[in-house]
């Protein structure tokens, strides 16, 4: 009996740091598995390009019509990663498109769930090793994009906020990627998991872009994840024309540059725009005014809770998963 009781004792005491080697072994497992993936790299490679065409492009068309570029100190801060909101769903969906279903896929999920590891522990170790790959790739993207932009349009000011700009790339990416991985966990299908997000992300973009611009309840986007409503940073008059410079989006895409905007201008307000088409000529009419302030902290608790309620539906579903031999 002593023995049994010191076998249990030593069980006990040793249980979480079992749970510990677990956790890190499927991090390191999944890691591979997403640094062996060729689609990876070329994401990777595509939003290099598309950060390379984000800073070379100005310089460009300055140079063909013959206009010096001049220097911007807020470049950098405004750019972003610079891939803009459809590379951010693009590295969402390769980090997590296949991350479960591939090994429903594959059949590897029968050894890797025979193991003594619980089903939570692998899908934390997943989650956490697509959170990793996710602010690696980001933290290159900032890098590159603050030496190019040093290079190319001088001294740039505010550096210190690029944490905060990259916190919120990854809060945006985080719930695309949830989305993507509740869709693979449920369908353990990779395929399916990849045209479930692309046309979720493509409705959304044009439905967002549709309501934004020709109704009066705009409002419901700032709760639907990706780009949100459009507004205008002030005051706008009604007569002014379509195209306006301070033009921003509320959604969740959108966190990052929005962040850095209302650090900078703490009192600024968000103006919601309709248009109105009066004879030849497309007018914006403003519908309702909000404090920055409110733009950022809601799409923030909207991307938290998006997240909260994805992650739990792909967790619940891998718990529940039937698993043949």
């Amino acid at each position: 009996m002593k023995k049994k009781k010191e076998a249990k004792t030593v069980t006990k005491a040793r249980s979480p740091n079992w749970r510990t080697t677990s956790f890190l072994a499927v991090v390191r497992y999944e890691l591979l598995w997403n640094i062996r993936k060729k689609k990876i790299l070329g994401v990777l490679i595509l939003a290099f390009a598309f950060a390379t065409l984000t800073l070379a492009l100005p310089v460009i068309l300055n140079n063909m019509n013959n206009v010096p570029t001049e220097p911007n100190p807020d470049y950098v801060t405004a750019t972003g990663t610079g891939i803009g909101g459809f590379g951010i769903f693009l590295f969402a969906l390769v980090t997590a498109m296949n991350s479960i279903s591939g090994e429903f896929e594959s059949g590897s999920i029968i050894p890797l769930l025979t193991k003594p590891v619980s089903r939570t522990t692998v899908y934390l170790g997943k989650i956490f090793a697509a959170l990793l790959t996710i602010v690696g790739a980001y933290t290159l993207l900032f890098i590159y994009l603050a030496l190019g932009g040093y290079i190319i349009y001088g001294p740039q000011n505010n550096l210190h906020l690029l944490p905060i700009s990259l916190l919120g790339s990854i809060l945006s990416t985080l719930v695309w990627m949830t989305i993507v991985l509740t869709m693979g966990s449920a369908s353990k299908s990779s395929m399916l998991a990849l045209l479930l997000g692309i046309g979720v992300w493509f409705g959304l973009n044009i439905t967002s872009g549709i309501l934004s611009v020709f109704s009066n309840q705009a409002w419901v986007l700032t709760y639907a994840p990706g780009n949100g409503a459009s507004g205008t940073l002030g005051s706008l008059n009604v007569s002014s024309p379509l195209t306006q410079t301070n033009t921003i989006t509320t959604g969740t895409d959108s966190i990052a540059s929005n962040s850095i905007t209302y650090i900078l201008n703490p009192t600024a307000n968000v103006t919601f725009l309709r248009a109105v088409i009066e004879g030849h000529r497309i007018k914006l009419e403003p519908l309702y005014s909000e404090s920055l302030s409110l733009v950022v902290y809601r799409s923030i608790a909207v991307s938290v809770v998006y997240i909260m309620i994805f992650n739990f539906i792909a967790w619940y579903a891998l718990k529940r998963a039937q698993v043949a031999e």
